[in-house]
C-alpha cells in the first residue's frame, strides 16, 4: 500500500496492517494514544468491520478496507458535512481509476456510492473527543473484487462491473482525491461547493423515496439537501421534511 506524492506532501502518513478489528477502531485507538493525524490506516481482512446503524459490514481480502484520521478537522457544528466530502472523494477516485465506469457511478444520501444502483461502497464517520480536539475516523470500504449477495439490498463490485482495480491502485488516487476535496471544503467554509458536486452525482433525486427513520418511515419525493446536508423531503401533503438522519430507499427496494 502506498499514498499518492501529494497526499504524503500534505503531512498524511500510512499504516498498513493485514489483519484488524476494525480500522475506524484502531484509528480512534491510535488518536487516544496521542495520535493526530492525518492517518490512513488500512487493513487487507476486517474481522469486525460495521456499518451505520451497527450494520455489518463484510470485509473480504480484495476489498479495500482504510480509515483516514483527523483531528480537529472543522468545528464541531461543521463535522457532519465530511460525510459528504469523503463520498465525493471516493467517487472521484474510482472515476480517475476507472473513466469506464464513471458515468454509473452515484451517491446516495447521506454516504454509500453506487454503481448501476448497487451498492459499491460504504462510509462511516465515527469521532471522539480527545485530549480536547475532536479525533474523527473516516472508515471506507469499497467492494473492489468481492460484493455480497445475501444482502437486503443489491451490492455490486468493481470486478463485477467490468473494473479490476486492486485496493492499494484505488487508496493511492484516493489519498490524492481526499487532499483535493478536504482542501475545497476548507474546514466547512466550503460546504456550498460541496454540496452543489454531490448534488450532480445524487442518486433518486427528483425521485420518489422512502425513508426510514428511527421511529417513523415516510415516503416523498427528493428535492435537494439544505444548506445543512439534510435531505429535503417532499411529502404527498407539499409540505418539505427536513431529514438528519435516516435510511433511504428507491420504493422499488423498500423492504419489511
Amino acid at each position: 500500500m502506498h499514498l499518492h506524492p501529494d497526499a504524503e506532501a500534505a503531512g498524511a502518513r500510512l499504516i498498513a496492517h493485514h489483519t484488524l478489528g476494525s480500522t475506524n477502531a484502531e484509528a480512534l485507538s491510535r488518536a487516544r494514544a496521542g495520535e493526530r493525524g492525518p492517518l490512513w490506516v488500512t487493513a487487507a481482512r476486517q474481522t469486525a468491520g460495521r456499518g451505520r446503524r451497527g450494520n455489518v459490514w463484510t470485509s473480504e481480502p480484495g476489498n479495500l478496507h482504510a480509515t483516514l484520521l483527523l483531528s480537529d478537522a472543522a468545528p464541531p457544528a461543521h463535522l457532519p458535512e465530511l460525510c459528504f466530502v469523503v463520498a465525493l472523494a471516493v467517487r472521484d477516485s474510482i472515476a480517475d481509476v476507472a473513466p469506464q465506469i464513471a458515468a454509473k457511478l452515484t451517491l446516495k444520501w447521506p454516504n454509500d456510492l453506487l454503481l448501476d444502483g448497487a451498492k459499491l461502497a460504504g462510509i462511516l464517520i465515527e469521532a471522539e473527543t480527545v485530549g480536547g480536539l475532536t479525533a474523527v475516523a473516516a472508515g471506507i470500504g469499497v467492494n473492489c473484487a468481492h460484493h455480497p449477495d445475501n444482502l437486503a439490498y443489491p451490492a455490486a463490485s468493481l470486478a463485477a462491473g467490468g473494473a479490476a482495480i486492486a485496493p492499494d491502485a484505488l487508496l493511492r488516487a484516493l489519498s490524492h482525491t481526499m487532499v483535493s476535496r478536504l482542501a475545497q471544503w476548507d474546514r466547512g467554509s466550503g460546504f456550498a461547493a460541496i454540496r452543489a458536486e454531490w448534488l450532480k452525482h445524487a442518486a433518486n433525486i427528483g425521485g420518489d423515496i422512502h425513508v426510514r427513520l428511527p421511529d417513523r418511515e415516510l415516503t416523498g419525493r427528493f428535492e435537494t439537501l439544505d444548506r445543512m446536508g439534510r435531505l429535503m423531503l417532499r411529502l404527498p401533503a407539499g409540505n418539505l421534511e427536513a431529514i438528519t438522519v435516516g435510511e433511504l430507499f428507491a420504493p422499488a427496494r423498500v423492504h419489511p
